[in-house]
């Protein structure tokens, strides 16, 4: 599961410099060298011919500063300088090492925010960022704006040695998951659960257990997952939203999400404490 690591330490008031280590963005699409992406300096980055339009201190990892840096909104991604592409950071994945996509995507959050925050959304006028907060605050009414987080749940449903998998309408051909849904105003996560398993697969489930909780920047969610029991009914996909869903066991696994996602640890980690069972 892909978390960024526990030291690193959020700073606001860091200063740009060619030796900051920067994540470069254009809009959502990660900027890196097409062959063997790493982390690159400002320094670097500047050298390959980007400039630098929107810049967030995000803080120090092992004593080095790093930076969310977007180049220009009218830049051509297919314009790239030479050895570079830009790519949504799914496209990243299994390409970049673990590290810098942790970070990566904890920049891509922050650059989006501000890109969407640049007027006021009660009155209209231009923001301008807080001191000494990450907020974007009108200077007009004084309304104030944090990075926006959602926080959605995620459950992995079992009948015995049974887990209870998903494919959502978007999943790629056989790819099947644990549920997940968003809260509703005024929802508890453990409401939300049992809602959103009644509502997509028709069944009831009880003994919710929390497994743990992953930022998921697509494009700001943060997923707090769950095991649960099946405690009745048959299962009936909304359609809307459910392409197929059925029980498996360890014996007949369909396709599963890719290993840095939180889902894949939470079915992985339920498949061991089953086969514990004996």
């Amino acid at each position: 599961m892909l978390q960024s690591p526990s030291h690193f330490e959020p700073r606001l008031d860091l200063q740009l410099s060619d030796e900051a280590l920067v994540h470069l963005f254009h809009l959502d699409r990660y900027i890196n060298r097409a062959e063997q992406p790493m982390m690159m300096t400002w320094g670097q980055a500047r050298s390959a011919g980007f400039e630098g339009h929107r810049v967030h201190s995000m803080g120090l990892l092992d004593g080095q500063p790093h930076f969310a840096v977007a180049v220009p909104d009218d830049f051509e991604p297919g314009a790239a300088p030479e050895g570079f592409r830009a790519a949504g950071l799914r496209n990243w994945f299994g390409v970049l090492d673990d590290l810098p996509l942790s970070l990566a995507m904890r920049a891509v959050q922050v650059l989006e925010w501000d890109r969407t925050h640049r007027f006021c959304g009660a009155c209209g006028t231009p923001t301008e960022r807080a001191a000494g907060e990450r907020a974007k605050r009108c200077p007009a009414c004084k309304l104030t704006v944090y990075p926006r987080i959602s926080p959605a749940m995620m459950v992995l449903v079992t009948r015995g040695r049974e887990l209870l998998l998903a494919r959502g309408v978007n999943f790629p051909p056989g790819r099947f998951s644990a549920l997940a849904g968003f809260l509703e105003a005024g929802e508890t996560i453990e409401q939300a659960v049992v809602r959103e398993v009644r509502e997509e697969v028709g069944v009831e489930v009880d003994g919710l257990e929390y497994f743990a909780s992953q930022s998921w920047p697509f494009p700001n969610s943060l997923m707090i997952a769950f095991t649960a029991r099946w405690v009745g009914g048959d299962i009936r996909p909304d359609t809307a939203e459910i392409a197929e869903a059925h029980w498996f066991t360890e014996d007949n696994l369909p396709s599963l999400p890719p290993r840095l996602s939180i889902a894949r640890s939470l079915i992985e980690s339920t498949l061991a404490r089953i086969r514990g069972q004996g």
